[in-house]
C-alpha cells in the first residue's frame, strides 16, 4: 500500500487493496484476470484488486496462467487458496457443480466471493449458497457475475425505465441464441447435467431472468407454458472434469468414445412479473447463424426500448409521446461519458467490446469494499438466489406442465 502526506503533513493510505484468488483458469479466468488488472486503470478506486494467486484444473495450468497474467502465486489447490491469509477475495470461475462448495468454503473462511453464473447447478445449492451468505463471517460480501449489468446500454435500458420514460410496463421479450451447441462440437461439462445442472437454460435464460428484473426492477411471479427440448443425445469425447467425477465414455460401433449430453440445447417459457406485465423468455445453444444475441425488448406505456447485445453499444428507442408523425424507432450510441461507464473509457463513438462489462464490474466490486456504492446495483448471492427460484420453476413447469410461483420453492 501506498503512502502518501496529506495537507497536514499527515501520513496517510492512498490506496488499500484486496487480494484476489482466481478459482478457475479457463475462458472466464482469462476474463475475470484481465478485468482486475484493467480497473484500477479506468476507474479512480479507492480500493485496489491484487492478483494474488490462482488455482487451476492442475498445477501446470495454474503455473502458466500466474506467469502470463502476473499473479503472485500457483496454488496447489483452491482449499490452499482460501486459507491464504493474503486473499481478501475468492473468484469463483469454475464449472458450476463446484460454485457452492468454493463459495460456501470461501466464505466460512470469512472471504468475500465473486461467483460466477448460475449461482449453483440446481435450486438446493443456490439456497445453501445465500444461506451461508447471510451468516457469513466478517462481513464478507458476496457478488454474482451478471456482466450484462455493466453494458452501458442493458444500464441505460432501466435508467429511462425507472424514470418512467415508457410508462407502466406492459410486455417483455427475451432471446439468447447462440450455435456453438451444434452436433460437431465434442462434449465438455456443460452437456453434462451433474457438471452444469441445466444446459440452455441455466447458461443462458439466467442471464435473461437477471437482466429482466434488473432492468424493470420488478420481480417475475409466476412461469408457465415451459418447454425444454434437447437436439443432440451424444457427443464424442469426454472432458477433464468427467474423468474426475468418474463419468466415462462409452464406445460406439466404429470404436469412438462417446459420451451421453443430459442438458437441455434449447428452453422456452412464459411469465408474469409482480407489477402486471407478461414476459416471454427463449435460450438456445443451437440457434444457427446466431453468435451472441442477447436481445430484449420492452414495452410499455409510453415507449419502447430494444438491446441486441451483438450491437452491444446501441439501445433501440420508441417515444410514443411523440406526434405521430416524428414517431420512429431511433438509435442512441451509449457511447457518451453522460451513458453508466462509458465515461470511464474512450471519447464518443470510440465502441466498447465484451471485456468492459467485466472491467466495470470488478470497479464496482472494489467500490462496495472500501465502503462506497455501485454505479449500478449488483447482484449478490441472495439477489442471484431469486434468479434462481426462477430458473427452477421454469423446469418444474416445462416437466409437469403446470403454473409455478416462483416464491414457491
Amino acid at each position: 500500500m501506498k503512502k502518501t502526506k496529506s495537507k497536514r503533513g499527515l501520513k496517510t493510505k492512498s490506496m488499500r487493496e484486496v487480494g484476489i484468488g482466481l478459482v478457475g483458469a479457463g475462458f472466464m479466468g482469462r476474463i475475470h484476470a484481465n478485468a482486475w488488472r484493467q480497473a484500477p486503470l479506468f476507474f479512480n478506486l479507492k480500493c485496489g484488486p491484487k492478483l494474488t494467486a490462482v488455482a487451476g484444473g492442475h498445477a501446470r495450468e495454474s503455473n502458466e496462467f500466474a506467469s502470463k497474467w502476473g499473479i503472485l502465486r500457483a496454488a496447489q489447490s483452491w482449499q490452499s487458496l482460501i486459507k491464504d491469509p493474503r486473499v481478501g477475495l475468492v473468484d469463483v470461475c469454475v464449472p458450476n457443480y463446484l460454485h457452492a462448495e468454493v463459495s460456501i468454503a470461501a466464505l466460512q473462511a470469512g472471504k468475500h466471493v465473486a461467483c460466477e453464473k448460475p449461482l449453483g447447478t440446481n435450486i438446493t445449492e443456490a439456497r445453501e449458497m445465500a444461506l451461508a451468505a447471510l451468516g457469513a463471517k466478517n462481513g464478507a460480501r458476496t457478488f454474482v457475475w451478471f456482466n450484462y449489468r455493466r453494458c452501458p446500454a442493458v444500464a441505460l435500458m432501466r435508467d429511462l425505465i425507472l424514470q418512467g420514460r415508457l410508462g407502466r410496463i406492459r410486455h417483455i421479450r427475451a432471446q439468447y441464441l447462440q450455435d456453438w451447441g451444434r452436433a460437431s462440437m465434442p462434449f465438455s461439462w456443460r452437456f453434462d447435467s451433474k457438471l452444469a445442472g441445466s444446459g440452455a437454460h441455466g447458461d443462458l435464460n439466467a442471464h435473461m431472468v437477471d437482466m429482466a428484473r434488473f432492468v424493470t426492477g420488478d420481480e417475475i411471479i409466476q412461469v408457465c407454458g415451459a418447454m425444454e427440448a434437447q437436439f443432440v443425445h451424444e457427443r464424442a469425447g469426454v472432458d477433464g472434469h468427467s474423468k474426475l467425477l468418474g463419468l466415462g465414455a462409452q464406445k460406439s460401433k466404429r470404436g469412438a468414445k462417446r459420451q451421453a449430453c443430459t442438458v437441455d440445447d434449447a428452453f422456452l417459457f412464459l411469465a408474469r412479473m409482480h407489477n402486471g406485465a407478461v414476459a416471454s423468455f427463449e435460450a438456445s445453444r443451437m440457434a444457427t447463424g446466431n453468435k451472441n444475441a442477447n436481445r430484449m425488448e420492452i414495452n410499455g406505456e409510453l415507449g419502447s426500448v430494444k438491446f441486441d447485445f451483438e450491437r452491444m453499444n446501441e439501445l433501440q428507442w420508441w417515444d410514443d409521446t411523440l406526434p405521430a408523425r416524428e414517431q420512429g424507432w431511433s438509435k442512441i450510441l451509449c457511447t457518451d461519458p453522460s451513458h453508466p461507464y462509458a465515461g470511464h473509457y474512450w471519447p464518443p463513438g470510440h465502441v466498447l467490446g465484451y471485456e468492459h462489462q467485466f472491467v466495470s464490474m470488478a470497479a464496482d466490486i472494489c467500490a462496495v469494499l472500501a465502503g462506497g456504492e455501485p454505479a449500478q446495483p449488483m447482484a449478490d448471492f441472495v439477489d442471484a438466489y431469486r434468479t434462481q427460484q426462477v430458473l427452477e420453476a421454469a423446469i418444474i413447469s416445462a416437466r409437469e406442465r403446470c403454473w409455478m410461483r416462483t416464491d414457491a420453492l
